[in-house]
């Protein structure tokens, strides 16, 4: 009976509401209106197959620092709770989960009756509904001179700190912010507040993965066209799924040594400094292949693949970094529970899996090139072990 009850209760809450819709849609308005009002960088994007290039405002730092600031105003005023989001966690799941449908039906939708010939908004349909639904019609669709593509990963990031926020004041309220609580959050913010401070880096180089079992969902800003998977994957896996870990510490009490605590902080620091400096490394070579690696002159094989910095220690060094921080995001949650695990462990088996597929494209299309390059760097992803 009790089973039952509290699988009740959850269907329960998971049922939408219309205050979730208006959370939700105010927003994804807010969002709107910031990445079009505020100042920031205007940032060219890679070249599309017809020559053209789209340019970016990245002002997502300063729409974040806002947003912020209006939220910390609302809550001092009481015009809204710092719970909100927490409070309503899973409505705003099935909300979000709801408005991803509708919108790529929409984009299924506009994007076949495009007549546009621009390698953005030329309509790459199939013929089958559930593919072109799934994968997308349009590269770069855009609404109401909105770049979608660009706004819903800006979305997904940006949410994925407001739940952990409002996670965090649950806590407060609640009594029980430890040490495993800080760090969790501290490191979660430090990462996604970084990702705006570089959001420029994206335009060219950011890939981000959703892996469900048998499917593997590749988010690239360059190649993939925009529908359900990408929606869904911006909307709704990153900010709710990337905050398990906050969820369950908002559940479960860990009491953290202090050993433990530096020893979380030392692969927290190493992860991202080997995340952060191999994307970045990357994106000055793509700009100016001559720029100095670590102070000296890159080395490059066949004038292509670069061979100097962290690319190179291994092949795939920025999957090394993305890992450690991955798994420091977890550890707070101590080893009484494989659920906190989720991220670091899906993570692994995806970038293993992306790493043997980007090794086996990069020898057909470089040939002899990456032969050398593999003789000059023969470890994967962690030098000495893989």
């Amino acid at each position: 009976m009790d089973a039952a009850a509290a699988t009740g209760d959850v269907l329960a809450a998971l049922a939408p509401s219309w205050s979730a819709a208006v959370v939700l849609v105010s927003y994804l308005a807010y969002l709107a209106a910031a990445g079009a009002l505020l100042p920031g960088k205007l940032v060219a994007g890679a070249v599309l197959p017809d020559s053209s290039r789209l340019h970016y405002r990245c002002n997502g730092l300063l729409s974040l620092l806002l947003l912020l600031g209006l939220s910390t105003l609302g809550v001092y005023m009481g015009w809204m709770t710092p719970t909100v989001v927490a409070d309503r966690g899973l409505e705003l799941l099935s909300t979000t989960l709801i408005f991803s449908v509708i919108v790529s039906f929409l984009l299924y939708y506009t994007g076949l009756r495009s007549r546009h010939q621009s390698s953005s908004l030329k309509p790459h349909a199939t013929g089958s509904f559930i593919e072109d639904w799934w994968f997308g019609v349009q590269l770069n669709p855009h609404f109401m001179g909105v770049d979608l593509k660009f706004f819903f990963i800006r979305a997904g990031m940006m949410a994925w700190l407001f739940i952990n926020l409002s996670l965090l004041a649950k806590s407060y309220l609640a009594g029980s912010v430890n040490r495993a609580v800080i760090l969790y959050q501290f490191f979660c913010g430090w990462y996604i507040i970084d990702y705006f401070i570089h959001e420029e880096f994206m335009t060219s180089t950011f890939i981000l993965h959703f892996f469900f079992l048998p499917v593997i969902f590749r988010w690239d800003i360059i190649a993939e066209r925009l529908g359900f998977m990408l929606v869904f994957g911006d909307l709704v896996f990153i900010p709710f799924t990337f905050t398990i870990q906050g969820w369950w510490l908002l559940g479960n009490k860990v009491e953290l040594p202090l050993l433990a605590s530096v020893a979380n902080c030392i692969i927290f620091l190493i992860g991202y400094l080997v995340f952060r400096g191999a994307n970045k490394q990357k994106h000055l070579f793509k700009k100016d292949p001559k720029a100095p690696i670590w102070g000296k002159p890159p080395k490059v094989v066949g004038g292509k693949l670069l061979v100097s910095g962290y690319w190179g220690i291994a092949r795939h060094c920025n999957y090394l970094g993305d890992l450690l921080l991955a798994l420091s995001f977890s550890l707070p949650c101590g080893a009484s529970s494989v659920i906190p695990y989720f991220y670091p462990t899906y993570l692994l088996i995806l970038l293993i899996w992306r790493e043997r597929r980007d090794e086996a494209r990069c020898s057909e299309k470089y040939k002899d090139i990456w032969a050398e390059y593999c003789k000059l760097v023969p470890w994967r992803i962690l030098p000495y072990v893989y």
